[in-house]
């Protein structure tokens, strides 16, 4: 069924408006999959705030003419029948929801994709990025790798034997039991030498 002149030029201004807005624009095969298969991934798709368009590839070319980044674009691969998830936020969130739902549904097949700057994507550029953590993923793992360390060491401190006391050397009990030689008192000494002049004084007034 043909559309009309203006709702195609309201078709390319919508796309053109999402495409300047992605991140990433990733595109897929999607013929065999039921209405409710469809349904599913749009769902999915709304949780990680992407959006899925079913629009004629010529449409998508005409309005990547109109954004500069998209002007020189490899468009080669927008081919039969193809759906595309464009996503605004996270620059891997198109990828990760196509790429996680055609695990699922043999149905859908990658085809490739483009990143914010015009570069296109290939399928296992596509699935590679697809694969990666997001954002918020890399930051819970790096905060579990630090709290992981962090209550290593604490475990380790906590685990820390005692510091053993150390004890005096024992004295054996002969030398504790031997009493210490008594010094003479220095003042015995000086009396003895005071006596001696006065007992030769004494004998020479005799003589």
């Amino acid at each position: 069924m043909a559309i009309s002149k203006d709702k195609k030029n309201a078709l390319v201004a919508d796309l053109t408006e999402l495409l300047s807005n992605s991140k990433m624009v990733v595109y897929a095969k999607y013929e065999g999959l039921t209405v409710a298969e469809l349904q599913e991934l749009r769902k999915m798709a709304r949780e990680a705030n992407i959006k899925i368009k079913v629009v004629k590839n010529r449409l998508v070319k005409v309005a990547m003419k109109e954004i500069a980044a998209y002007k020189n674009t490899d468009a080669s691969g927008l081919t039969g029948q193809l759906l595309y998830a464009l996503g605004t936020d996270e620059d891997f969130d198109a990828a990760k929801v196509l790429t996680k739902f055609a695990k699922t549904h043999a149905k859908m097949e990658l085809v490739g994709g483009f990143n914010d700057e015009g570069a296109a994507l290939s399928k296992e550029e596509v699935t590679t990025l697809g694969s990666l953590p997001t954002k918020n993923e890399l930051i819970a793992q790096v905060v579990d790798t630090l709290l992981s360390g962090i209550n290593g060491i604490v475990s380790g401190l906590e685990n820390k034997p005692e510091t053993v006391e150390a004890k005096p050397a024992e004295v054996p009990a002969e030398e504790a039991e031997k009493p210490a030689e008594e010094e003479k008192p220095a003042e015995a000494e000086e009396i003895k030498a005071e006596q001696k002049p006065a007992e030769e004084a004494k004998e020479e007034a005799t003589a």
